[in-house]
């Protein structure tokens, strides 16, 4: 396994009740936002998905001011 893969941060966000993992590592950089560090979300049902599919943008507003920008 890549060592920068190893060091992740792994998070259980509830969003509008539905259920999601989100994994950061902290060593990786995102490949369209230098600044921030690369991330992934895991929804943990299918109510969850279509949530995420249907709130892309604001779901990923949300993660990066919340849980991913570094202050």
């Amino acid at each position: 396994m890549n060592q920068n893969m190893a060091n992740k941060i792994k998070k259980t966000l509830i969003i509008n009740k539905n259920k999601f993992t989100l994994e950061i590592y902290p060593d990786l950089r995102n490949s369209r936002d230098k600044d921030c560090p690369f991330w992934e979300i895991f929804p943990h049902d299918y109510h969850a998905a279509l949530f995420a599919f249907s709130n892309k943008y604001k779901l990923d507003k949300l993660i990066k001011e919340k849980y991913v920008e570094e202050k």
